[in-house]
């Protein structure tokens, strides 16, 4: 046998512990959070807690300031940074983060993936990941996507697209990175044993369709040359399946709220900080460095420093978010429901600089401790309406407030409100001032009139 050498040109991807630790912990609320705080002092030595200050500092940390803290803006895969990773293939980093509950599916899809994926295919299902709603739904269409991909990585289109439909028949969330219900259905259906229902079901779901949304099974029947009983069939098979690819069960109320902010108007202003209370303050003990010199806690040393870096990001997003939240709705704040004023993820994100989808992460089920009470950070998006300068949460309020002062005996109809709002300089439709209505649990004006007029006889009889 001649012995040789060959030289091979090929490029390797990691995805980033850093990535996938920063993501979740965008996620977590305050209970959450300190929990596990607490279990990582017990499980990491190398990790101390700070005796508490009286005044803490500013949480704003110019090293995370430095970095960004979005999905997308976290240190990015090898092949998307344009860099080589010369280690070895199979050493899986992902491997060496310490195991949690993560509340976002696609993280939690990402750890599954990891025992069935090599690193360079795991990266590139992050990459599709990071195009999917909370749903699981692509935010795109996936050709389009995919050239998209293609163009930044460097990667072979039909790779990132055949990836993609590894996600889309995946055996745990089967439907991800759908581009529509049809494309969910139809991957559902895929993972169910075979039979005749089922063939029947995948030839209504991409064929006739619109058939199935009417309800109309004598129709289905024919176009499909199928009995009515076996539609009936395959289409409670249909319903049986998940309308998202993603179905988050509903969280329990928690029995309080430790709000995440804290917010107050002081002398020079509106005031904003983290609210470090009842989260323990990390930092590494002053034998971490020596101690890392000892392969055995190498990984400990590694593990510390990431999950502190990683609280910095979260700390910093979750703080400049809740200043331009209080800096854009100061007239809520000061005035009430009436002054909410319009603002958009998009814009709260172009403001400090990250992607929406961060924004998103970083005020689920955060809550900000305010003068006007505890709110969670949702509350202060809202959408304008089309063609008026305000909100629909403030249209909304003004319909209460309207209602609420009407004269007892002459209830105001739907259309003397919206003349009403004509005149503050608010137009809106007859049918939009309805809705709102609907929404706040009020009746029509001749409901109200008719059990104002009960209460009235109610009273002279009595």
């Amino acid at each position: 046998m001649k012995a040789g050498l060959q030289v091979k040109l090929g490029q390797q991807v990691t995805l980033t512990p850093q990535l996938l630790q920063s993501i979740r912990l965008l996620q977590v609320g305050s209970l959450q959070l300190e929990q596990e705080l607490h279990q990582l002092l017990d499980r990491n030595p190398l990790l101390e807690q700070e005796p508490e200050e009286d005044d803490p500092p500013p949480t704003s940390l110019d090293a995370a300031a430095a970095d960004t803290a979005a999905w997308d803006e976290l240190p990015d895969p090898m092949f998307l940074s344009g860099g080589s990773y010369s280690g070895d293939p199979d050493d899986d980093p992902t491997a060496r983060i310490a195991a949690g509950q993560s509340s976002d599916p696609r993280q939690r899809l990402l750890e599954t993936l990891q025992l069935q994926c090599s690193a360079r295919e795991l990266a590139i299902a992050a990459w599709w990941l990071d195009y999917c709603d909370d749903s699981g739904y692509l935010e795109g269409e996936p050709a389009l996507l995919a050239a998209q991909g293609a163009e930044q990585t460097g990667l072979p289109k039909q790779e990132l697209l055949d990836i993609r439909q590894r996600l889309l028949l995946n055996g745990e969330w089967p439907g991800m990175s759908a581009d529509g219900p049809a494309e969910n259905l139809l991957a559902q259906l895929h993972a169910l044993p075979a039979s005749a229902a089922r063939l029947l079901a995948e030839r209504i779901v991409g064929e006739h369709i619109d058939l199935l949304s009417k309800h109309d099974h004598p129709a289905l029947a024919v176009a499909l040359g199928a009995s009515e009983a076996a539609v009936a069939e395959a289409v409670t098979l249909i319903l049986s399946l998940q309308p998202h690819p993603v179905e988050q069960p509903p969280e329990p109320e928690p029995a309080f709220i430790v709000p995440d902010v804290i917010v107050w108007r002081g002398n020079s202003g509106w005031q904003v900080r983290l609210n470090s209370r009842n989260v323990p303050k990390l930092r590494l003990c002053t034998y971490a460095e020596q101690a890392g010199s000892h392969e055995s806690l190498r990984g400990l040393l590694e593990e510390a420093r990431w999950m502190l870096r990683s609280l910095g990001i979260r700390n910093d997003t979750l703080l400049k978010t809740a200043r331009v939240l209080v800096q854009r709705q100061q007239a809520f704040l000061e005035r009430g429901d009436e002054a909410i004023a319009p603002l958009t993820l998009k814009e709260v994100a172009e403001e400090i600089g990250v992607h929406e989808s961060t924004v998103s992460r970083i005020t689920n089920g955060k809550y900000m401790q305010t003068p006007r009470g505890t709110l969670e950070l949702k509350q202060l998006f809202a959408v304008r309406l089309d063609g008026a300068e305000v909100s629909g949460a403030a249209i909304k309020a003004m319909v209460r407030r309207l209602i609420e002062d009407e004269p007892s005996q002459t209830p105001l109809a739907d259309e003397v409100i919206a003349t009403l709002l004509a005149r503050q300089g608010i137009r809106v439709a007859r049918r939009t001032v309805a809705k709102y209505r609907e929404q706040l649990g009020i009746a029509p004006a001749r409901q109200r009139r008719g059990a104002s007029s009960a209460a009235v006889k109610g009273r002279q009889v009595g």
